[in-house]
C-alpha cells in the first residue's frame, strides 16, 4: 500500500485516499486496556505538572544535575528503567551520577489537544529552572530533538549535552521511520489525529507504526541478556518488557502534526529554519560539550541523521564525542550490554568538570 499511497499524494484524490487508508490502517477500538508499567527504581516525584511528572532518582543532593529527557512518542519514559539490569537510570547511578532525574510525560488529554512543541519547551525549562537552572541534558531518541533545541534556545542553562538514538538532520540519512514519513501525504497524519478528536491515540495507532507485538527473538536481542531465551529467567523479562511495549501514551494532535512537518518533512531544525519560543534557531550557536551515541543496528532513527549534529553545531571539535553501539535502537536505553558498556564512558564524561569550570579553578590557584 505504500508505493500506491505515495504515487497518490501528488493527485487530487490524495487526501480522500489518506483518510481511507488511515481509517483501515488503525481500525476501530478493541475495547482493552492496557496496564501502565512499574517503575524500577525507587523514586520521588519532584515537581508535577500538566504536562509532565519529574522523577527524582537522586541519591545525593550534590554535584550537577542531571536530566533525562525521555522520548514523547508512542511508548512511555520508563523505556528509562524498564527492568533490574535493563535500566538507564539504574546504570547511570552506579556509575556515580547522583542527583538525577527523568522526565516522565503525561499522555494527553482532550484538553492538551493543542499544545504544540513551545509548549512542552516552555514545560522542559521549568522543570530546568526547578532543579536550579543549570544542568546535564540526556535526550533520548525524540526527546533527543527536544533537548537540543533547549540547549540551543537556553545556552546558558545546559552545562553537557547527550544526545542517544536522537534525529536531528532527517536528509543525513534514511530509517524505515524517516522513510514511512516521506512516503507519506500530510493529509494521512491529520486523519490520524481528526480519528483521535484532535489527540493521537496511542492504541489505536501502535499497529499503524509497527507489529502490535514483538517476536520472541527480537525481544532477546533488544535487551542482550544472557539468560536462555527458553529459560524461566529471561521469560520474566520477556514479559516485563511486553507490558512496556504495551502500554502506550496519547500525544496532541498540534505537537504530532508539527513533528510530522517541520522535523520529518521540512527538516527544519538542520536547515536553521526552526523557531522556537520566539527565536529561530541556529545549531551553530550550540556550544556544549555534546555526546552523540547512536545505535548500527536503528531501525527508527539512522545513524548519519544523528551524527550529522557534529557538523552542525558550534561546538568546539575536542569537545564533541560520539559513539555507535551494536545494537538496534531500544537496546540503546535498555540493552544489558551497551548500558553496562558504552553509558559509563558517558557517566564519566559527565562527571568531569567543564573547561570554564578548569579555567576558574586554575585561576583560582
Amino acid at each position: 500500500m505504500w508505493p500506491a499511497l505515495a504515487a497518490a499524494s501528488t493527485s487530487e484524490i490524495a487526501a480522500l485516499f489518506a483518510k481511507q487508508f488511515a481509517r483501515f490502517a488503525v481500525g476501530a477500538e478493541n475495547g482493552s486496556t492496557v496496564r501502565e508499567p512499574d517503575w524500577t527504581t525507587p523514586n520521588t516525584i519532584a515537581l508535577e505538572l500538566k504536562s509532565v511528572r519529574l522523577r527524582d532518582f537522586s541519591t545525593h543532593e550534590d554535584g550537577v544535575p542531571v536530566l533525562i529527557c525521555a522520548p514523547f512518542a508512542l511508548h512511555g519514559a520508563a523505556v528509562a528503567d524498564m527492568a533490574p539490569g535493563h535500566s538507564l537510570v539504574a546504570a547511570l547511578r552506579e556509575d556515580g551520577l547522583t542527583r538525577l532525574f527523568v522526565t516522565d510525560w503525561h499522555s494527553a488529554t482532550a484538553d492538551m489537544r493543542y499544545l504544540g512543541i513551545d509548549d512542552y519547551l516552555a514545560t522542559l525549562n521549568v522543570l530546568v529552572d526547578q532543579l536550579g537552572g543549570t544542568i546535564d541534558l540526556i535526550g533520548l531518541c525524540q526527546g533527543g530533538w527536544l533537548s537540543l533545541l533547549y540547549a540551543t534556545r537556553f545556552p546558558a542553562k545546559v552545562r553537557k549535552l547527550v544526545l542517544a538514538g536522537a534525529p536531528v538532520d532527517i536528509a543525513a540519512g534514511q530509517s524505515g521511520l524517516s522513510a514511512i514519513v516521506n512516503a507519506s501525504p500530510l493529509a494521512l497524519f491529520r486523519e490520524l489525529v481528526s480519528l483521535g478528536d484532535g489527540r493521537v491515540l496511542g492504541q489505536k495507532v501502535l499497529k499503524f507504526w509497527g507489529p502490535e507485538s514483538v517476536d520472541t527473538k527480537d525481544v532477546h536481542e533488544i535487551l542482550q541478556t544472557s539468560e536462555p531465551i527458553n529459560s524461566a529467567a529471561f521469560a520474566e523479562i520477556e514479559a516485563i518488557f511486553r507490558e512496556w511495549y504495551a502500554w502506550t501514551v496519547d500525544l496532541p494532535g498540534a505537537y504530532y502534526l508539527e513533528v510530522i512537518e517541520k522535523l520529518y518533512k521540512q527538516n527544519q531544525i538542520a536547515a536553521g529554519r526552526f523557531v522556537a519560543l520566539g527565536k529561530k534557531i541556529e545549531l551553530a550557536d550550540m556550544r556544549a560539550p555534546i555526546f552523540l551515541l547512536a545505535a548500527s543496528e536503528d531501525e527508527l532513527i539512522a545513524p548519519e541523521q544523528l551524527f550529522a549534529a557534529e557538523q552542525l553545531v558550534g561546538t568546539p571539535a575536542h569537545n564533541i564525542r560520539k559513539a555507535i553501539a551494536p545494537c538496534r535502537h531500544a537496546g540503546l536505553f535498555m540493552g544489558k550490554t551497551i548500558l553496562r558498556e558504552y553509558w559509563p564512558v558517558i557517566a564519566c564524561w559527565l562527571s568531569e568538570p567543564d573547561a570554564s569550570a578548569v579555567a576558574t579553578l586554575d585561576a583560582a590557584a
